[in-house]
């Protein structure tokens, strides 16, 4: 007896790729917050459908732009909601569906196994299971230690159940590197205190340095020498983009009064370092972002631009691309035919991938700004800003998203998820090699 054809839809199913499951997946997600916030339990003022779908999906691809002002204008509830949302967008459903099919004792079929490695960029099945297991045990050790420690300060200004709302809330969104606060400015009220903002600060690095390098230095305990190599060099670019940042902020705006200059000696260095720090890729701010000069907003969007690590709640076209680039650029000027990193070869293929998503990611960023340019008459810089912002999920914002008219909102909304997945989805389509047996001769196309 023939076997019964396969259902169209299954085998659709079947087809689809990782990246596209993945998609569907956060698609599913940010259908569920919008109906959650636009729920009257969720605002004092019920959310329209359209603010409740950009809420969510700032929230779930963990960016942090807002059209509405969380701590007023959601409830209890809604806060909640939110900061759900930012949790399981940063972490990734596929980490808790993994862990839930290993818990109910199933093996992963082929298609998961492909899912998972496209998520956690691991090319070992086996060594999934333990990336997700340690995923969730970083994640929880961080936030709740930072959560104790921020409740435990704002309890001396505050009733011990709102310090304990706001310490949980401010340390998941910090360590998912989303840009949302519970407080009127974000964190302008804390300029000069180095408990919040170093403790801020430390969430966002470690929420933006890649679950890889965090597993890595986990089980070997910090011992530099027994790191992988892409685990030194992602903490090496970290450390480095991170102070570059801090002096730039620091020299550009201590004698601006409107930012760093009205504040002591020690709040004008916590306040740029942590700009520096949240400008890859969490959103939070110290000072009045919208009076800084213009050149130390162009540093916050190149920091923005570059984002955080692989495998992270961060964004942006990762420190490793970067890092690749600058290294495939002093191969060039030193006339060597191998780019070489601590020591290693680079790959032919990850260095096109690089240079692939880079051009894709300013491909996407210069669209959104032509785009909003046609539909706001506002100044271009803080056009840019806010592009870069979104495509980046950072979540900085200058005060132009509450008042953008709605198509550039919805423009705002496609750049977080294209921010968020869109990168996902390059690689692994250009990681899907298509042989071929023809060769063609080698012309020569002059360049520069």
């Amino acid at each position: 007896m023939p076997s019964p054809l396969p259902h169209p839809l299954r085998s659709a199913a079947l087809r689809a790729s990782p990246p596209l499951i993945l998609a569907a997946g956060f698609l599913a997600l940010i259908a569920l917050g919008t109906v959650l916030l636009a729920l009257p339990i969720a605002a004092p003022t019920r959310l329209d459908p359209f603010h409740a779908l950009f809420m969510a999906t700032s929230a779930v691809t963990v960016t942090g732009l807002s059209v509405i002002n969380p701590a007023h204008e959601l409830t209890t509830f809604g806060q909640v909601v939110l900061i759900g949302l930012v949790q399981l967008g940063g972490l990734g459903f596929v980490t808790f569906a993994v862990l839930t099919a290993l818990a109910m004792g199933r093996k992963l079929s082929l298609r998961q196994q492909a899912l998972a490695l496209q998520a956690f960029n691991q090319t070992n099945v086996a060594r999934i299971q333990r990336t997700a297991a340690t995923v969730i045990r970083i994640s929880l050790v961080v936030e709740l230690s930072a959560a104790l420690v921020l409740t435990l300060w704002w309890w001396r200004e505050m009733p011990f159940g709102s310090a304990l709302g706001y310490g949980l809330f401010h340390a998941i969104a910090a360590f998912n590197n989303a840009g949302f606060s519970l407080f009127e400015n974000s964190l302008t009220d804390f300029a000069a205190d180095a408990v919040v903002l170093l403790t801020i600060s430390a969430l966002i690095i470690l929420g933006g340095i890649g679950f890889s390098v965090l597993h890595n230095t986990w089980h070997k305990k910090g011992r530099w020498a027994h790191l992988t190599p892409y685990a030194r060099i992602i903490l090496l670019g970290t450390l480095i983009l991170n102070l570059t940042g801090f002096a730039l902020l620091w020299l550009l705006e201590y004698s601006n009064d409107d930012t760093l200059g009205a504040l002591s000696l020690q709040g004008q260095a916590l306040s740029a370092w942590l700009q520096s720090v949240t400008a890859r890729t969490a959103g939070f701010t110290s000072i009045d972002i919208t009076l800084l000069r213009d050149s130390s907003t162009i540093v916050l969007m190149v920091l923005m631009f570059i984002g955080g690590g692989s495998l992270s709640t961060a964004s942006g076209i990762k420190i490793g691309t970067f890092i690749i680039l600058l290294a495939v650029v002093r191969s060039y000027l030193v006339q060597s035919r191998d780019v070489v990193l601590m020591k290693r070869s680079i790959e032919p293929e990850t260095i096109h991938k690089s240079l692939a998503l880079v051009f894709v990611t300013m491909v996407f960023a210069l669209v959104g700004v032509f785009l909003l340019t046609v539909f706001e008459d506002r100044p271009f810089i803080d056009l840019l800003f806010e592009a870069i912002s979104a495509l980046s999920t950072t979540g900085m914002s200058r005060d132009l998203t509450p008042v953008l008219s709605l198509p550039s909102k919805a423009i705002l909304i496609t750049m977080m998820f294209a921010g968020r997945l869109g990168p996902l989805t390059l690689i692994y389509t250009l990681a899907t090699r298509q042989h071929s047996r023809v060769r063609y001769p080698v012309a020569e196309f002059p360049v520069g």
